[in-house]
């Protein structure tokens, strides 16, 4: 095929099937539209059966890379050379047009060899310079300062006071008129012409010479920065070609004349991992470091007191250093902390500088799909390439970063914290401040008395709430709550709030270091958590609903769900040149379509799937519907919790263990059910008796997942030491838990993957049935049926489920001459509605005829598969 033939600049020789990727996202990408991707091509090379932790080169990574970087490479030289006329330009003019092109051309080049060649400098001052510059001081003087300075006066309360607020001002938006400036010695029919060529340029928006503008670039994004500074590493790998610019005469000024352009990369992240401020970084939460940064930054701050790394016109010259060694090497995101510590600038803000001329951003999910993070970096996405990786779970994603939940002991501990901050500045506030924080006070108030009367009517734990139901409170329903969460934004008095809470908890500490602090102060300001919250009560209500739940302390809470994640992701799909979603189990796709781009032209909407890269005889997938006794599998909630189906299950796994060599990770539809089936397992052992337990002890040493969030390390370091031994070992595991995302059980590591169950969620909850109802509504909004709709809502219900199956099975077989056996152990695998919902690869490994009668046809056939790979 010719697409084969072109040059995606990958560091391997690609399989056939990564071609295929890479072509796909040139593609999608050159043609403007939206692609969903399913890529389980798992890496380029094998590598070590027992690398911890787990993480390999990334096959998929790299297609994307490639893919995208070549196509940006392209995209580049032809918008330099091919600069576009408008077909009715005055053929008299035409040597203006020819002049004024090549002028702007030469300019381009010129400005973009001189980065070109500064960047090199860079990085051979710091190849050469590598030790000095990695534990010695810049060169620029560093401001000597513990971050925070002396401690505010004691006594002086003036920085927590409410600026005196107009509400006529409310709505007032400040305009100021932009006029380009007239150009001499050119006749208005030239200025014209060049206006629409884009050669007129307005004097006051000229930025420094040396930046070029807001250069289209790629926007990746991926869940945990962990996943991005492996995506980083892969981009090192990657070896552009030489551009007509770094090719410049004016790039010979660099020392080393073999240094080659890399990709200007940018790493992203939020003050928690950026901040470089001792005082500040200590604090360890976000809300905490977030608050603390933005408190040093107020104008009533004294100089002394504020932050001394936080850019200014004074540490310039710092930013543009920042900016230059931030592109001169590919760096991840420790990278980009250590250099700020090293030249004295707060990276994170630092960075605003260096998005604009990069050529690739990184930066985890919330600064991407949250449109407040987006403006507070200045991130716009008009005309550029929007990349999701990890994309399986994007619309859970958004509804999370949507969702908010607040306690009714955060709700009394606000109303404290509040009502104590009124206590003492009450006579200081005047006019709107003391309405709108009276307003305040009476909307936590009714949203607290309403948690107060359910308790009282001891109404069921879980249930919808009406947002009537919230503002019952006397005098409540007369608030326009639209100009409240505008004051909230405005005066910033949770900010004021907050930070008072802190300073009199200080102050105590300093004066009583024995007492505890006051009853009424806590130890965590929680006004700015509940002024988001408050802000949901104005959301739209089609797209999201109220719940009432209690969390795992027994404390009843409110939760606002996003249904609809639709609204929040349309202005990033409408803005970017290319959205591409991409993910190793994307299956089924169907939502992402109808769910998430029901309002997208089908014409702009792309989905590939490319099987696996490994053989089609390295793999065996069985659906096992009967275990030993011929015990129907059936994993439903109300039959799962048969002690006759456990002891099945137990059983089977006892055989199969002999079957199936060194690794063997089994997944369980919760870690409830995990824990009882545990249980089961463990009864009646004894010295006369062996257990269930003992007998899989027996044939695999057995590892099991908690549901703490820490110790996964040290269970899959033991786990695999224990497979490197010789012994093998059965990890017992959950899906959607630790394990079944983000982790490969590549060759030894997992050579059988068990799945048991199907793990639906519990349709009876009040959140899925809303989110069912919503579905079916939408449906029939948009001009479907009834039983459409029911459909509709059956299938999202179905995909949620098999989402998740999918993602655990491809923990398995990363690489090509990687093998392994996949068990679905349920009666409902073997129904044409389940296995259609499959990866294509599995589907087509799947072994036809067994597992539906006799279980021993599924060992042996183990036991054939597994022969035929001895010595491979």
């Amino acid at each position: 095929m010719e697409t084969l033939q072109k040059n995606f600049h990958h560091p391997y020789q690609p399989y056939a099937i990564q071609y295929e990727l890479m072509n796909a996202i040139y593609e999608c990408i050159a043609e403007e539209k939206i692609g969903i991707f399913e890529s389980p091509t798992g890496t380029v090379r094998p590598c070590s059966s027992f690398t911890i932790p787990f993480v390999l080169h990334c096959g998929k990574s790299l297609s994307l890379i490639c893919g995208s970087l070549t196509w940006l490479r392209d995209f580049q030289e032809k918008a330099l050379h091919n600069l576009e006329t408008s077909e009715d330009d005055n053929e008299e003019l035409g040597w203006v047009v020819e002049h004024a092109q090549n002028q702007k051309r030469n300019a381009i080049i010129e400005q973009k060899a001189e980065i070109e060649a500064r960047l090199r400098q860079i990085r051979a001052k710091e190849s050469r310079l590598k030790q000095r510059f990695e534990n010695g001081e810049p060169k620029a003087k560093r401001v000597k300062s513990d971050g925070t300075g002396a401690l505010l006066d004691a006594n002086d309360e003036s920085p927590f006071e409410l600026n005196e607020y107009n509400s006529e001002d409310e709505d007032a938006r400040a305009k100021t008129p932009c006029h380009a400036p007239s150009a001499q010695g050119l006749s208005s029919a030239s200025l014209k012409l060049m206006e629409k060529l884009g050669l007129v340029f307005d004097s006051s928006s000229e930025k420094e010479i040396s930046l070029p503008g807001d250069e289209v670039k790629i926007y990746y994004c991926s869940r945990t920065h962990s996943q991005l500074s492996q995506f980083v590493r892969e981009v090192r790998r990657v070896d552009l070609p030489a551009t007509s610019w770094t090719v410049k005469e004016v790039c010979s000024l660099a020392d080393d004349k073999n240094d080659k352009a890399v990709v200007k990369h940018l790493p992203l992240g939020s003050r928690t991992n950026l901040c470089i401020n001792p005082q500040v970084s200590k604090l360890g939460t976000a809300p905490a470091i977030n608050e603390r940064c933005l408190e040093l930054q107020q104008p009533d701050t004294p100089k002394d007191l504020k932050c001394p790394f936080v850019p200014d016109k004074e540490n310039e010259t710092l930013v543009n250093d920042f900016r230059d060694h931030t592109l001169a090497s590919i760096r991840d995101i420790e990278d980009l902390g250590s250099l700020g510590k090293k030249i004295g600038i707060c990276p994170y803000y630092a960075s605003r500088s260096t998005i604009e001329p990069s050529e690739i951003v990184t930066m985890p999910y919330p600064l991407l799909l949250q449109k407040s993070a987006r403006e507070a970096l200045n991130i716009s996405l008009k005309g550029h390439v929007i990349i999701i990786d990890e994309a399986h779970n994007l619309m859970d994603t958004i509804s999370n970063i949507h969702s908010m939940r607040v306690t009714q002991s955060q709700l009394k501990r606000c109303r404290a914290q509040l009502g104590f901050y009124l206590q003492q500045f009450r006579n200081r506030l005047k006019g709107k401040n003391r309405v709108y924080v009276a307003q305040v006070v009476r909307l936590i108030d009714s949203i607290s008395d309403y948690l107060e009367k359910k308790v009282s009517e001891k109404a069921p734990a879980e249930g919808i709430v009406e947002v009537s139901d919230l503002m019952a409170g006397k005098g409540v329903d007369q608030i326009n709550l639209y100009k409240l969460m505008h004051y909230l934004q405005e005066s910033k008095l949770a900010r004021k709030v907050d930070a008072y809470v802190i300073h009199t908890e200080k102050q105590e500490l300093e004066t009583k270091p024995e007492t505890n602090t006051r009853s009424h102060v806590s130890e965590m300001p929680v006004l700015t958590h509940v002024q988001s919250f408050l802000q949901t009560l104005t959301n739209p209500t089609a797209e999201g609903r109220f719940f009432r739940e209690k969390d795992e302390s027994n404390d009843l809470s409110l939760k606002y769900m996003l249904l609809d994640p639709t609204h929040h992701f349309k202005d990033v799909v409408q803005d970017a040149r290319a959205v591409i979603l991409v993910g190793g189990t994307m299956s089924p796709m169907d939502d992402y379509i109808r769910h998430l781009f029901a309002y997208v032209n089908p014409d702009r909407l792309r989905t590939f799937s490319c099987g696996h890269i490994i053989p089609k005889e390295n793999l065996v997938a069985i659906p096992v519907a009967r275990g030993p006794g011929a015990i129907e599998f059936d994993f439903t909630f109300d039959k799962r919790n048969s002690p006759t189906m456990i002891e099945a299950l137990g059983n089977f796994l006892i055989e199969i263990s002999a079957s199936i060599p060194d690794g063997l990770v089994v997944f369980f539809p919760s870690y409830a059910y995990l824990d009882q089936v545990v249980l089961r397992w463990q009864a009646n052992s004894s010295v006369s008796m062996r257990s269930l337990w003992d007998r899989l002890q027996e044939k695999k040493p057995i590892f099991r997942e908690s549901k703490a969030t820490t110790g996964v390390e040290n269970v899959l370091g033991e786990y695999s030491q224990a497979i490197s031994a010789g012994k093998g070992g059965l990890l017992l595991s959950v899906i959607g838990g630790k394990m079944s995302e983000g982790i490969n059980f590549s060759n030894a590591l997992g050579r059988g993957v068990v799945v048991v169950g199907l793990p639906f969620p519990n349709i009876q909850s009040a959140q899925w049935k809303a989110k069912l109802e919503y579905v079916e509504k939408s449906i029939v909004d948009r001009g479907g049926s009834k039983d459409e709709g029911k459909a509709a809502a059956r299938e999202f219900y179905e995909n949620a489920c098999m989402r998740a199956v999918n993602q655990s099975i491809g923990r398995a077989i990363r690489h090509r001459g990687d093998y392994a056996s996949i068990l679905l152990l349920d009666r409902r695998y073997r129904t044409s509605r389940i296995e259609g919902k499959l990866p294509g690869w599995i589907r087509q490994g799947i072994v036809k005829g067994k597992g539906e009668g006799d279980f021993r046809e599924v060992v042996e056939s183990l036991k054939t598969f597994f022969e035929s790979k001895k010595g491979t």
